[in-house]
């Protein structure tokens, strides 16, 4: 199916039916996220993918609403940096050099550019900057799961202290920003058989 059916047949699945999604469609989802769009190239963020059982199950008390994580296949945390440091931005620069086979001056521009970039905002807003880069990529893994018929939902009801324990996240440096449990509808979801409702075209665009 082409994107748009595959953005009308996607809902947020409230049951999943359990079975495990095949390794080749999960690591497609993964490179889509790897691949998308991020502001100068950045990546202020890094996944996390549980498909342990064990782990999953482990996660359930963490969530508002466990009848996702208890049921899914796969679930990605999604790790925003809090702190972006020098170290951080010359580990960047070093990767572009090697993959492009260019020189550190010949990007100085760049870099100066990154880093005007970030003496500009406030380590509050830089946090904030990093979060939603976190959620350009969200977008991204929801619509290569959708293309693959590959069921999901994005959460963000979970318990913030319980989540980041379990899965040893650096606290001083990161946090999950949100979670997406992929996995394939059950049958009685009846969530399935809703209507999708979203604004008609004349109210939620404008041409000027």
């Amino acid at each position: 199916m082409n994107y748009l059916e595959a953005l009308n047949w996607r809902y947020s699945v409230k049951k999943f039916d359990g079975t495990k999604i095949p390794a080749d469609q999960l690591n497609r989802i993964l490179e889509a996220g790897r691949l998308s769009v991020s502001s100068l190239g950045l990546q202020p963020y890094h996944l996390l993918v549980v498909e342990n059982d064990e782990t999953i199950q482990k996660l359930i008390p963490a969530f508002y609403n466990p009848s996702q994580i208890s049921t899914c296949s796969h679930l990605i945390a999604l790790v925003s940096k809090t702190h972006i440091n020098k170290e951080y931005v010359d580990n960047y620069f070093g990767h572009i050099i090697n993959e492009r086979g260019v020189t550190l001056e010949q990007l100085s521009s760049f870099r100066n550019n990154i880093h005007q970039f970030l003496e500009n905002y406030t380590a509050q807003e830089l946090e904030s900057w990093s979060e939603k880069q976190s959620y350009i990529l969200l977008g991204s893994l929801i619509m290569a799961a959708a293309e693959e018929e590959i069921d999901t939902c994005p959460m963000e009801g979970f318990k913030q202290d319980i989540l980041e324990d379990i899965l040893k996240i650096d606290k001083a440096n990161e946090k999950v920003a949100v979670v997406l449990a992929l996995g394939y509808r059950a049958e009685d979801d009846p969530f399935q058989n809703f209507k999708k409702v979203r604004k008609p075209a004349e109210k939620f665009i404008k041409f000027i």
